[in-house]
């Protein structure tokens, strides 16, 4: 139970409850509380379920509750028994009813949301059949079901579109295109192997190969690495112009903070905060209690009906015109010391108007000053975080801005250098296709001379070896080059390191006194902070204390309201019934005859006597036929007796006419017989 209950404070700590719950403060809740809780869950599920409950009757708050709850498909534990001890609980806010609904609601909030918003669409309105008759309720209603099947399919295929993800078209695409694309590789490695295969020393010429492409590697890391050092060092270069820029920036601040400049600033602000304090803020309060208590006065009256509000306009329009009366009055005096002090009277006001008005917007410019630093502070966070360097200001974005347009000049100069590079490329690229083909020409003269000697693939074994030494030593040439230049690099960054060193040296010195200063104050502004903190959680005690009695002196407000309204109502029933029983009794004492018809007492005694009445003939009816009951049925059977002769009699006939042509008579004689025989019979009953 426990767990249950810290699993549901902590989601209605969350968004979007958001209650600022513990395990104590829930647990104290009260019931109707509880159920508010519970309905604001609901509400978050369902929007339609969003209602007070104070306003509305317990019966229709179970009975709202018990409908969502069946819709989203919830089963308590036990059988039928316990469903009317779970209604009961509903009803009345019982812990051991709500808590499992509510833990139950929270672990699948996303899921019952969808299922009420389904409900709202899919759950089918049952027309009784004799509506259904009709022909326009009927197609009606077919439309309706038409537009559910039709809901149930875009509802489907909506939620597929949400779960595909990526299209499998573009995915077979890609790895098809892939595909083809390694074929490819594949197909040019086993050319180029083969091309290779045919000239002579190729595995040593594929051993140089990868030496060479190890030691372009190498470069170029070295390369990598050289960039590096030099990011670094203009970072390194870029932190030390900004701690000399604070440093100048602080020289300047503690140059220009002369007392008189700073107890001017205090007294400012100490005007500014005492002004706020003694006139602006005991106003805003008075004119709020105000508020409140005529608010109180208004919900502590009871409901005023259409006269109370009659006489009410009526001694309005009174006040008014005594009002009137008097202003005229006192414009008939016309005393000029009045007069002046009116005036004077009109000047403070709108002085003192003026002054609140200065101070609002002061207010609001230092509330938008103090936002407007927050944004800067974190802005230059993020940009620190982002790049790692802060926001240039002033004279550094001025050179920053001086060096980009230089550099800018510099690139355009290196970008056309570049397009006379790129065109001469042309031209040196044909001319190499030239020298190729003619050099193709004169190896294919030379092969065939020297197969003629007897030497084929001389001269391509020593041009290869020519080719081999001239790139060993190229080289070895570059790795003593950028070893040199970084041992140069090193001596240059050691002397910029040892000159920064004697530079900031002052700078450092007079950064430890500062450092002493701010521990100083650091210390300071702790032991301040700690006696504002046990300020705060005293006042923050005595704030909680002071709420939970505002907040129990409204429950009794609200309960004695509730009795009060409860004692009204029955008050007037009661009233009611006492104006009948008068009314009443009014009628049976007076002495006029059709007053006492009209009473209730003499309709009940007429009604009586007329249902004794029918009473007693509906007795005397039914000792009638008590009586006639016993011969009636005798006659009854010996009818049937008779009937079932009769048909005897005529099938004997029937038989005896399809045997003999001398049946004719006979069926006569047997005709007058049966006649006779009826008549005597009717004659006897």
């Amino acid at each position: 139970m426990s767990d249950q209950i810290k699993f549901i404070v902590d989601n209605l700590n969350k968004e979007p409850f958001r209650k600022n719950y513990n395990l104590i403060t829930f647990d104290s809740l009260e019931p109707m509380q509880l159920l508010q809780v519970l309905n604001d869950v609901l509400a978050e599920i369902d929007p339609k379920q969003v209602v007070d409950i104070r306003e509305e009757m317990p019966e229709q708050t179970a009975k709202r509750m018990l409908s969502l709850l069946g819709i989203l498909k919830y089963k308590p534990p036990g059988n039928a028994t316990d469903m009317s001890t779970f209604r009961q609980g509903l009803v009345i806010g019982s812990k051991p009813v709500i808590y499992p609904v509510l833990h139950w609601l929270l672990q699948r909030t996303n899921e019952l949301k969808k299922r009420a918003y389904l409900a709202r669409f899919l759950i089918k309105l049952e027309v009784p059949s004799e509506f259904l008759q009709d022909e326009t309720v009927a197609d009606t209603n077919k439309q309706y079901e038409e537009l559910m099947e039709a809901f149930k399919t875009l509802h489907k295929e909506c939620e597929q579109l949400k779960t595909s993800g990526f299209s499998t078209a573009e995915i077979r695409r890609d790895i098809s295109a892939m595909e083809e694309e390694k074929d490819q590789l594949i197909k040019r490695v086993e050319r180029l192997k083969k091309r290779v295969e045919t000239v002579q020393n190729h595995q040593r010429m594929l051993k140089i190969a990868r030496q060479l492409r190890v030691e372009k590697e190498r470069e170029e890391f070295l390369a990598q690495q050289k960039q590096e050092q030099k990011n670094q060092l203009f970072h390194a270069v870029q932190r030390l112009q900004r701690v000399q820029n604070q440093l100048k920036s602080m020289r300047h601040a503690a140059a220009d903070a002369k007392p008189e400049s700073l107890m001017k600033r205090l007294e400012e602000e100490i005007k500014f905060n005492s002004y706020m304090v003694t006139e602006k803020f005991p106003k805003e309060l008075e004119s709020k209690k105000k508020e409140l208590h005529f608010l109180q006065k208004v919900v502590s009256e009871p409901a005023m009906g259409q006269s109370d509000l009659l006489e009410l306009e009526s001694k309005i329009n009174e006040i008014n015109a005594q009002i009137n009366q008097l202003i005229e009055k006192k414009m008939m005096r016309n005393e000029p010391i009045e007069g002046k002090l009116s005036l004077y009277r009109q000047q403070a006001s709108i002085i003192s108007r003026k002054k609140e008005a200065k101070a609002e917007e002061l207010q609001e410019a230092k509330e938008k000053l103090a936002n407007l630093e927050r944004e800067v502070s974190v802005k230059t966070n993020q940009t620190r975080e982002f790049d790692g360097t802060e926001v240039l200001k002033g004279d550094e974005f001025k050179r920053y801005v001086s060096k980009l347009r230089s550099k800018s000049t510099v690139f355009k100069k290196k970008h056309q250098i570049i397009a006379e590079f790129k065109a001469e490329f042309g031209l040196l690229q044909r001319t190499e296709e030239l020298l190729k083909q003619r050099h193709e020409n004169i190896q294919h003269q030379l092969q065939t001379i020297e197969e003629k000697k007897g030497i084929s693939g001389y001269s391509y074994t020593q041009e290869e070896l020519e080719r081999v030494s001239a790139l060993k030593t190229e080289v070895d040439e570059m790795k003593g080059r950028t070893l040199d230049d970084m041992s140069e690099m090193v001596k240059k960054l050691n002397s910029l390191v040892s000159e920064k060193k004697s530079a900031l040296a002052p700078v450092i010195k007079e950064l430890r006194q500062l450092r002493q200063k701010c521990q100083e104050l650091t210390q300071e502004c702790d032991e301040k902070k700690s006696q504002y903190d046990s300020c705060a959680a005293g006042l923050e005690s005595n704030r909680s204390k002071l709420e939970q009695e505002v907040r129990g002196l409204r429950e009794e407000c609200l309960q004695e309201e509730s009795r009060y309204h409860y004692t009204n109502c029955m008050i007037k029933n009661l009233e009611v019934q006492l104006r009948r029983a008068t009314d009443e009794m009014k009628a049976y004492v007076s002495s006029d005859q059709q007053e006492k018809r009209k009473a209730i007492r003499e309709q009940y005694t007429k009604n009586i006597a007329e249902q004794e009445n029918l009473g007693k003939k509906l007795r005397e009816k039914q000792k009638a036929v008590r009586e006639s009951h016993g011969p009636n049925m005798k006659q009854a059977k010996m009818w049937r007796d008779f009937e079932q002769l009769m048909e005897c009699k005529k099938q004997c006939f029937l038989k005896q006419q399809s045997q003999t042509p001398m049946g004719q008579a006979y069926t006569l004689q047997l005709v007058t017989n049966e006649h006779e025989s009826k008549a005597c019979f009717y004659k006897w009953f």
